[in-house]
């Protein structure tokens, strides 16, 4: 059994229109919030963070940079690459840690001297959300929508679900938008039907 999951409140509002306020911890990114509350152990104070598609890489950055822990920059990838370098020095003269997300992966690095300097960062990876992970990103989503996820629900929908954080908003979106046209409840019927209707990388595994 892993972790059970957990939500943490971030000290900011929303960057926009769909961002949480607080963001779902468990097995896939715990040891991410461990590293990122103590980055004065990162190895030239410098960190990057790569993970899936909404899996909270942005969010978790800017919360890294408003509680006080140091500068993030994202996405890093798309700051020129001398820029980036002399970002980097400057953090490491004034003693700053440096929180680096980069939006492509992997990321390419032409300048030599940047390549070298990053390739000491400490890498940071959000993994894949178990069930359990999954059980409450899907609570979380559904209860910032004002959706209402019963035990049977939830149960039915967590194992038919493919493991990532992009499947459990889309899930959610679907479940808020049959719920809005029909006027009901997230029943386990209505849940069987938001599952039969995503498709592709967030499609069901229906059992």
């Amino acid at each position: 059994m892993g972790r059970p999951a957990s939500q943490i409140a971030l000290p900011l509002p929303p960057a926009r229109e769909g961002d949480p306020a607080s963001i779902v911890i468990g097995t896939a990114n715990a040891g991410v919030v461990e590293a990122l509350r103590d980055p004065q152990r990162w190895p030239f104070g410098t960190a990057i963070l790569r993970g899936p598609a909404r899996s909270g890489k942005s969010l978790l950055g800017r919360w890294f940079g408003l509680a006080g822990l140091g500068e993030t920059i994202d996405p890093a990838d798309a700051m020129d690459e001398t820029a980036l370098f002399h970002r980097w020095n400057r953090a490491q003269e004034i003693g700053t840690p440096l929180l680096l997300i980069p939006a492509a992966a992997p990321w390419e690095i032409a300048l030599p001297d940047l390549a070298s300097r990053l390739g000491a960062a400490l890498p940071l990876e959000i993994g894949a959300p178990d069930d359990a992970m999954m059980r409450d990103l899907i609570a979380s989503h559904a209860e910032r929508r004002g959706l209402v996820m019963g035990e049977d629900a939830l149960n039915y929908v967590v194992p038919r679900m493919t493991r990532s954080f992009a499947a459990a908003e889309a899930f959610v979106a679907a479940l808020d938008r049959l719920a809005l046209e029909r006027q009901m409840r997230p029943t386990r019927n209505l849940c069987r039907d938001a599952l039969e209707s995503l498709e592709g990388p967030a499609q069901a595994r229906l059992l």
